[in-house]
């Protein structure tokens, strides 16, 4: 018999193929959307914050002019060999003062005139959560603002394992807040003039074997009374949280503590466990910064970093 022919096609069916091209396309699409959110815990936005009961007081972009700078001495650190990382580093506040990132922060020192009325003290702590938040950067701007607004500010470096406040401002390192708390210098010796920013500072002094023990020193408590009444503001930078217990010290006698976390970098559970840490030493913390907004077409904010690890620096 002859062969019987149909017109149209057995396999395969077209309609079918297509349809399931789009199913699969669709789930692997949903999938790596679903894997790249549950790899990438850092904060995102604020109201994440903000849900678990902890003001957001700023959020501070992340300014393109420093991080060009950034990335052109990282090059010239890689080709020529330079010992220190941290010297030679940009003051954004002065170098480049019409900056977003100065911007926010000067909408920062508005929220905080209003938050330290009913303080105990003018003395400010900021820390952060993890090395590489931002502290520093946010600290000293804010100093530098709070300056130009005609304040008289005192900035202490009482980051006495890795603060390099010392390079950033091209100060001298010899006497700084370590001798005044071990009894080698008086007050008065230890206080620099960054005139750069417009402010006077502490820096770190030599590298102590015991920073924690310092700090509860009575001689600590002395230094701020002396600093509280001759300055406007006393703004404290401490080592991370999460890494020392250092800020737990410092915080017990600052009237007013603010955290420091970076957008994609820090998770919103490093952040509440800061707060309850804190809570513990009797700290009430004020709220937190968003340092470093980098927003994308997907509407989330890039970095990575998971280290908790805080070691003496050479410098």
């Amino acid at each position: 018999d002859p062969a019987v022919t149909r017109p149209q096609p057995v396999k395969p069916k077209k309609a079918l193929v297509v349809v399931l091209g789009v199913l699969l396309g669709l789930f692997v699409s949903v999938g790596w959307i679903l894997a790249r959110s549950m790899l990438r815990m850092g904060i995102e936005t604020p109201e994440q914050l903000e849900e678990h009961g902890i003001n957001v007081y700023a959020t501070v972009p992340l300014s393109e002019w420093l991080a060009k700078k950034m990335r052109l001495r990282k090059k010239d650190f890689m080709s020529s060999g330079l010992r220190h990382k941290t010297k030679h580093i940009p003051f954004l506040a002065a170098d480049n003062p019409v900056d977003l990132s100065v911007e926010a922060i000067r909408g920062l020192r508005t929220s905080l005139h209003f938050a330290m009325m009913e303080s105990a003290n003018n003395i400010l702590m900021i820390s952060g959560a993890t090395p590489d938040s931002g502290k520093t950067f946010v600290s000293s701007t804010l100093a530098a603002v709070v300056a130009q607004a005609g304040q008289k500010v005192l900035y202490i470096d009482a980051d006495m394992r890795r603060g390099y406040a010392h390079d950033l401002f091209k100060l001298d390192n010899t006497c700084g807040l370590s001798e005044m708390l071990s009894g080698k210098a008086e007050y008065t010796q230890g206080v620099q003039t960054f005139d750069k920013g417009g402010f006077d500072t502490i820096v770190r002094g030599q590298i102590p074997p015991n920073p924690a023990e310092l700090l509860m020193h009575t001689r600590f408590q002395q230094l701020l009374d002396w600093a509280n009444e001759r300055y406007d503001l006393v703004i404290i930078d401490t080592p991370p949280i999460l890494a020392v217990t250092d800020a737990a010290v410092v915080g017990r006698r600052a009237g007013t503590t603010l955290l420091v976390a970076r957008f994609g970098m820090n998770s919103v559970k490093e952040m509440l466990v800061c707060v309850q840490r804190l809570e513990q030493s009797g700290v009430n913390t004020k709220g937190v910064i968003l340092n470093g907004v980098v927003k994308r077409a997907s509407n989330a904010y890039g970095y990575g970093y998971h280290h908790y690890g805080y070691n003496y620096s050479s410098n």
